[in-house]
């Protein structure tokens, strides 16, 4: 007979999001089993991209340092480069601060770039070792690789489910409060719940529209046979072909994708056909190790009509498939169990009810249609550019293609990689946990971020004077800024919290223009780094903690007292 184990938790799945999950989870010391069937960590290089807002939460957390020593070697160029061949005519050029420079860059950048970290160039298969690194460090998380979700069932006042060795067919009960889904794009949670897909797939391009050839490979003479300068990313445009390439290393290791014309025939592809791809692709023959090969599909804008059903949540691209452009695909999944994670936490410890997860769906759905929607805009931008028959003519016609592709090239390249907007700019307004206050914030645009205190979205960042950002003052749980010279006092909140077992930490600081960059002297901000409420005093403590927890919409001048009491 199996043996039966008890959980707060289960996760299905071991890729970024659920390795999230369990390092915030167990932060809080919550129980989880997380299982996932491969048998470690990604092998192939996947994402390649991680976003600042990304950074600023592993900031958070406090490995940052660690995931911006990965990857590229600290002197690496992290630009992006549009070419007609990987060594051929360079059309267009993003320069991009290497690892070795971005904490000192960062620090003297200010508007839509005023943050903690800068984005940084790292394969996923890099993250997710250290973010399983820090997920086994966690007393109260199991992690069982080579293990699947076999079966499960939502009791109404449990989750009973059958997990099973991939190797031996040894199997597991395990019974849990809660179940989250973030076991992939073919997600065995969603299928087993019925939960559709909502957006829109099947999306033509000559780029980033159709099968995709993915190849993991190694090619030591690439850099030294390039007459370009160092890119982390590579495109290729021309009439013959659409191809791009990141450097996994810096040194030889690279992870190379090629738009196939024919969606059919691409699943018959050899090594022999990948190697003579690549040689086109490059411009010449070049010596490759080929690690591994598979085709994707490019051209998808999905989300799950649900985010929840009962005691299980989806997450990941198990609630949402992107086209990889932008990178949002990866930098969205963490963000989902960032936003889970302290409320099932909350839930889960007593601090708040059951109400408090409807958020979840209602906070992260609207992002996941956003996202995939700004994702399918960048890759229409690159993906519908015809690039003329002459592009790579020596002739004069060649020479005026080529300067228009360049003029297009070096637009798109900002429009799609310059994107502190989107990085920055999710916001939650209309949630039922966001203590509104009638201002509204800038419209939402891609390429440009304007810091804002209105409630719902990401903290205004600012420098400290002793070097620190103003996010490594906050405390992990809640926080409560008391800002300027004369903050007003703050005690009704911390006896509030403390008869809601809440841990609310007050950050006080006097400087005028962190007062004036939030509007208002107390400002109430959120586990996940997202502002809650702001306000000129604290006489409605009790109402504010009580909505931002879940206990209902209580702020709006009068209120319904529905705190619990001690």
């Amino acid at each position: 007979m199996a043996t039966t184990l008890t959980v707060d938790v289960l996760i299905a799945g071991g890729g970024p999001c659920g390795l999230m999950l369990a390092i915030e989870l167990g932060r809080r010391n919550i129980r989880c089993l997380l299982v996932d069937a491969k048998p470690g960590t990604a092998f192939n290089p996947q994402a390649n991209a991680t976003q600042a807002r990304t950074m600023e939460h592993f900031r958070r957390l406090g490995f940052a340092h660690e995931i911006r020593s990965m990857g590229l070697p600290p002197d690496h160029p992290t630009d992006i480069a549009y070419l007609t061949r990987f060594a051929g005519t360079e059309l267009a050029r993003l320069r991009l601060p290497t690892a070795a420079a971005a904490p000192q860059a960062v620090k003297n950048m200010s508007g839509s770039w005023s943050a903690a970290e800068l984005p940084h160039r790292v394969s996923q298969k890099y993250v997710e070792v250290c973010l399983h690194r820090h997920a086994q460090q966690q007393a109260s998380v199991e992690m069982r690789y080579g293990w699947r979700l076999q079966a499960f069932k939502d009791t109404g006042g449990c989750i009973e489910a059958v997990v099973q060795s991939v190797a031996g067919g040894e199997s597991l009960n395990v019974q849990a409060q809660y179940m989250v889904g973030a076991d992939g794009a073919r997600s065995f949670v969603r299928h087993k719940l019925d939960i559709a897909w909502g957006g829109a797939t099947g999306f033509k391009r000559k780029f980033m529209g159709g099968k995709m050839l993915a190849v993991y490979l190694k090619a030591p003479d690439f850099y030294a046979r390039n007459p370009n300068d160092r890119s982390w990313m590579y495109v290729v445009v021309n009439p013959e072909l659409r191809a791009f390439i990141m450097s996994v290393d810096g040194v030889s290791e690279f992870a190379f994708h090629i738009q196939m014309a024919d969606d059919a025939a691409t699943e018959a592809l050899t090594e022999a056909d990948a190697r003579r791809l690549f040689a086109q692709a490059y411009g010449q023959d070049i010596d490759i190790e080929i690690l591994s090969m598979a085709t994707w599909m490019a051209g998808h804008a999905l989300v799950a009509e649900s985010f929840q059903q009962g005691r299980i949540f989806l997450g990941g691209d198990a609630a949402h498939l992107f086209t990889p452009t932008g990178g949002l695909g990866y930098n969205t999944a963490v963000e989902d169990a960032v936003n889970l994670s302290w409320k099932l936490a909350s839930v889960l410890k007593g601090q708040a009810p059951p109400a408090l997860l409807d958020s979840y769906p209602l906070e992260r759905h609207p992002l996941a249609v956003r996202n995939t929607g700004y994702a399918r805009q960048f890759a229409d931008s690159i993906g519908l550019f015809e690039a003329a028959p002459e592009l790579e003519d020596d002739s004069p016609q060649g020479e005026q293609a080529r300067a228009l592709a360049s003029e297009y090239l070096n637009g798109h390249v900002r429009r799609e990689f310059n994107i502190p907007g989107v990085t920055f700019g999710g916001r939650y307004d209309g949630s039922p946990i966001i203590v509104g206050d009638g201002t509204s914030a800038p419209p939402d645009a891609a390429n440009t971020y304007v810091p804002c205190a209105t409630p719902g979205g990401r903290p205004p960042h600012a420098w400290l004077s002793d070097g620190r950002s103003l996010y490594d003052s906050f405390n992990f749980e809640w926080t409560l800024l008391a800002l300027g010279p004369d903050a007003p006092d703050t005690q009704a909140f911390e006896q509030i919290a403390q008869t809601m077992g809440l841990d609310l930490k007050v950050v006080r600081h006097a400087d005028p223009a962190l007062l004036a960059l939030y509007e208002a002297p107390l400002a109430l901000i959120r586990p996940d780094q997202i502002l809650a409420w702001r306000g000129h005093q604290a006489s409605q403590a009790k109402a504010i903690l009580a909505q931002v927890l879940g206990y209902g919409d209580t702020v709006h001048g009068s209120t319904t007292d529905t705190t619990p009491t001690a």
